[in-house]
């Protein structure tokens, strides 16, 4: 192992010594990239031990990208179904998401079927674990190797055992037939509030400006719909094409939406709306947050930009680097980052510089955590770059608990519904589900308190407190007895705790459970019910003086 590391180690300097190098002349990279070559020709003939080509050439690839940006990558021919699924929205499969749990490495679970698709249509379940496919056991397989096994050509079949829970017989087989998967970008939209037409869009693919359209169109249908809602959050872009044609449905024809700006002058593109929108006047909001990011921060940031959409939410992302792909031998693909965009104020918001590092190696930041450049609005509105979208209200959602945490990594609230689902073969409506007084104290005994593992935070801040006092000379008699009341103030009560964080503890439940009985789209309803973002936008779009005043209208 040492020989090889000292290998590897010789690989990635000559690797980050191409990176580094500050003359970039065409001959100094042939230089380099032939004393690589020869250093990697006499190892192979002459090193002690047989190496592995794809392992070693792999780490110092790595080891080059690792001087780059974390979006800049190699992708081998059979690592691309997935990348290619993000631009198409299409894959062979049978269609379902996976979760694979490392605490107790217990195996690659069902976590979700789509809705329709083979694999639901099979009767597979969430918390189905997967124990063998096509006759072979899948035990250490990761997440990845199941995936590459489920997937497949359309009209081919699959195999698949399965262990389920909490039912009499638990060893169960499923043959099913693989098909062409679509991912739908919008897996729901609705009047919601009475008087709102919301929208959700997850990803932004080849088909996510169509499905926008179809959605915006259908709503406008309803005399009840005074605004329009699209909710961006936890979508974290894709082919910034979308965003452009999204734009587009709001704002007249020839309008730049983005401009991007790579290392030549001669390489900036901009990008304008080409079809005619479908209404520039209904009153639109637009929802983000950190998870927002890409393609999401170009709509967003236009909109706001236009003054057309009020943002709602908190800061997005703040990825502003454009990728696009190259092809390289042996089907592989280069994915690089190949320029910057600017939304039409003018204004980057990428929030990181991959180019610059702090003394500890982390990434520094394109501005300080308060300040940036100042740009403005059509209507000489002030906002800010390099640092994501920052929306006009801002709604502030409380902190996540260490023991709501737990609650989600240890998947208590996963194998409570898969166990609920086990019993009840039916759930209320999205519209009027609720986690009862029932299923809360059920979901209590269902804890073991053996098993549930607390971050002792309380207990650790103490405990260094305490060596605080005694270094500096504080601990006598008098503080002892203060810390060992502290000590039993802080000690952990399962039951009381669980209480406490009821309302957060009720969404991730609500979440399990209606996502069991209805997918994604049946939660995305039920979770419109009560949003605080949802709420603000329901309040200004229907206000029009509140509306013209915050767009500076």
């Amino acid at each position: 192992m040492k020989r090889l590391l000292l290998s590897l180690t010789a690989l990635m300097a000559i690797t980050s010594a191409v990176a580094q190098n500050k003359d970039n002349s065409g001959s100094a990279v042939a230089r380099q990239l032939d004393i690589f070559n020869a250093v990697y020709k006499e190892l192979n003939s002459f090193y002690v031990d047989t190496l592995d080509a794809q392992k070693t050439i792999g780490t110092a690839l790595q080891a080059l990208f690792e001087q780059l940006d974390p979006y800049t990558d190699y992708i081998p021919a059979e690592e691309q179904s997935d990348f290619m699924m993000i631009s198409t929205g299409q894959y062979g499969g049978i269609g379902s998401y996976i979760q694979q749990r490392l605490r107790g490495n217990t195996g690659v679970y069902i976590s979700g079927p789509y809705k329709n698709s083979p694999a639901a249509r099979a009767g597979l379940r969430s918390g189905d674990r997967i124990v063998a496919i096509d006759g072979v056991s899948t035990k250490g397989w990761t997440s990845d190797s199941v995936s590459r096994h489920l997937k497949g050509q359309a009209n081919t079949r699959v195999t698949i055992d399965v262990v389920r829970p909490y039912v009499e017989d638990s060893l169960l087989q499923f043959t099913i037939t693989r098909e062409n998967i679509n991912v739908t970008p919008v897996p729901y939209y609705g009047v919601v509030n009475g008087s709102l037409g919301y929208i959700a869009l997850t990803t932004f693919n080849e088909h996510s400006a169509a499905k926008v359209r179809e959605a915006v169109l259908e709503l406008r249908k309803n005399p009840a719909v005074r605004g329009l809602v699209l909710d961006l959050r936890g979508n974290g872009g894709g082919v910034m094409e979308g965003a452009v044609q999204i734009v587009g449905l709001f704002v007249p024809k020839g309008t730049t939406v983005v401009t991007t700006r790579g290392r030549e002058k001669a390489s900036e593109k901009i990008y304008k709306t080409t079809q005619p929108p479908i209404d520039t006047d209904i009153p639109l909001a637009v929802l983000i947050d950190g998870g927002s990011a890409s393609a999401s921060e170009i709509t967003a940031g236009a909109l706001q930009d236009l003054d057309r959409a009020v943002i709602i939410g908190t800061r997005s992302y703040g990825k502003g680097l454009v990728q696009s792909t190259r092809p390289l031998p042996y089907d592989g693909l280069l994915k690089l980052t190949v320029s910057k965009y600017y939304i039409p104020s003018g204004r980057l918001i990428q929030e990181v510089d991959y180019s610059q590092r702090n003394d500890d190696g982390t990434y520094q930041r394109t501005v300080a955590d308060t300040l940036g450049n100042v740009f403005y609005t059509a209507h000489r509105r002030e906002v800010r770059d390099g640092g994501g979208i920052t929306p006009d209200i801002k709604i502030d959602y409380p902190e996540l608990n260490r023991l709501v945490y737990n609650i989600v990594r240890d998947n208590w609230a996963f194998d409570y519904a898969t166990r609920y689902q086990a019993t009840h073969p039916t759930l209320p409506s999205p519209e009027n589900f609720t986690v009862t007084d029932s299923i809360f104290n059920d979901f209590k005994r269902f804890i073991d308190p053996e098993k549930f593992e607390y971050d002792k935070v309380c207990e650790i801040g103490l405990e260094t407190l305490k060596k605080v006092a005694e270094t500096e000379g504080y601990m006598n008699d008098s503080t002892r007895a203060e810390f060992a009341r502290l000590e039993t103030l802080l000690k952990h009560d399962l039951n009381r705790d669980l209480d406490l964080q009821r309302e957060a503890i009720s969404t991730i439940l609500a979440q399990e459970l209606v996502t069991r009985y209805y997918f994604n789209e049946g939660y995305t309803q039920y979770a419109t019910r009560d949003d605080k973002a949802l709420a603000e936008a329901a309040k200004i779009l229907t206000d029009p003086k509140a509306l013209k005043k915050t767009l500076g209208l």
